[in-house]
C-alpha cells in the first residue's frame, strides 16, 4: 500500500541477460511506461563473479535515447562505435547519446576478472531524447566522481548524477529538465525530497525506507505524487536512486534496444542492424543478433 506522497508502487522484475547475469527491471512496467524522460531502469546486481568470469554484453545498437550508467560497486569497460574506450567505476557516470545510431559493448575489464569475488552493483537507465533531437549525431561523455556535486543532509549523502537538485547542477549535459541522484542513508537518517521536478520517483536499490508511515524495500520503485515535497527515512542502511524530470513530449515506442517516437523509426533501425549498416565497435567482432 502506498504511503502519503507515494502515488504508485512498482515491484521490479528479475530478468536474465544471459550467462546467469540477472538484473531487476523497474521500467518499463505495465503500470507506468516512463518517469520524466526515463523510459528504462535496470538494477545490475549486486553480483559476485567467480575468478576468471565477468559481464560480457556483446556489441549491440541503440537509437533515440541516451544510456546512463552508474555504479555503486565494481567496474565496466565501455567500448563504442565512436572509438570510445572507458572504464566506469563507482561514483562516475557514463552518458552515451545514441541519437541516429550507435553500437556499444559492456564488459568486465580483464584485470577485474582475475580478482576473486569481483563484485558488480549499479544501475543503467535510458533517457528518451526529445523529438527534435532523436536523430542527433551520437556522442559520449564521461564524468569522474569528483566532478559530480555532493550534499550531506541530516546524515544522508547525496551525489547528483544528472540534472538539478537542492540548488545543485550536474555537469552532465541534458536536453530537458532531468533528475538522477544517488542517495546513501545510514539507519535512522532522513532525506527531504523537494517538489522541484514535475515527475519524480525513488528506487530502493538496497535496504528499507519509510514514507508517510508505510515501509518499502529493495527492488521497489516508488512513483511520487506530482509537485508534493516529502521526507523519507531509512529503517535500515539504504541505497536509493532519485530520478525524474520533465514529462516526455509524446509517447515513445520501445523495441529491443531502440526507442523512437514513431514505429517507422524502429523498423528502419531493425533493418539497419539486420543489414549490417550500423558502425562497428573498433576491435570487436562479436555482436548480438537482432531478435526474431
Amino acid at each position: 500500500m502506498a504511503g502519503s506522497g507515494v502515488g504508485l508502487v512498482i515491484t521490479s522484475r528479475v530478468r536474465d541477460l544471459g550467462d546467469g547475469f540477472e538484473v531487476r527491471r523497474a521500467l518499463p512496467a505495465h503500470e507506468r511506461r516512463s518517469i520524466g524522460p526515463f523510459v528504462f531502469f535496470d538494477q545490475m546486481g549486486p553480483t559476485v563473479f567467480r575468478e576468471g568470469t565477468g559481464l560480457d554484453v556483446r556489441p549491440h545498437p541503440h537509437i533515440g535515447l541516451a544510456t546512463v550508467t552508474y555504479l555503486f560497486e565494481g567496474e565496466i569497460l565501455h567500448r563504442d562505435s565512436l572509438g570510445t574506450v572507458e572504464v566506469i567505476r563507482p561514483g562516475a557516470v557514463n552518458w552515451m547519446t545514441a541519437g541516429s545510431g550507435i553500437v556499444h559493448s559492456e564488459r568486465t575489464p580483464p584485470e577485474a576478472r582475475q580478482r576473486p569475488g569481483s563484485r558488480l552493483f549499479g544501475v543503467q537507465t535510458w533517457v528518451a531524447l526529445p523529438k527534435h533531437a532523436e536523430e542527433t549525431p551520437p556522442a559520449f561523455a564521461h564524468h569522474e566522481p569528483e566532478a559530480l556535486p555532493m550534499l550531506e543532509e541530516a546524515g544522508a549523502t547525496v551525489r547528483l548524477i544528472v540534472g538539478t537538485l537542492y540548488g545543485l547542477i550536474s555537469p552532465v549535459v541534458t536536453l530537458a529538465p532531468t533528475l538522477l541522484a544517488d542517495a546513501a542513508l545510514p539507519a535512522g537518517a532522513r532525506l527531504d525530497v523537494p517538489a522541484e521536478h514535475e515527475e519524480r520517483a525513488v528506487y530502493v536499490a538496497e535496504g528499507q525506507i519509510a514514507i508517510g508511515g508505510a515501509a518499502y524495500g529493495q527492488g521497489q520503485l516508488l512513483v511520487l505524487s506530482s509537485r508534493l515535497a516529502l521526507t523519507l527515512s531509512a529503517i535500515t542502511q539504504s541505497r536509493l536512486v532519485l530520478f525524474g524530470g520533465e514529462p516526455l513530449d509524446g509517447p515513445r515506442h520501445l523495441w529491443w534496444n531502440f526507442v523512437a517516437s514513431t514505429p517507422d523509426q524502429i523498423e528502419q533501425a531493425k533493418a539497419g542492424w539486420r543489414g549490417g549498416r550500423f558502425p562497428p565497435v573498433p576491435g570487436e567482432t562479436e555482436f548480438i543478433p537482432l531478435p526474431e
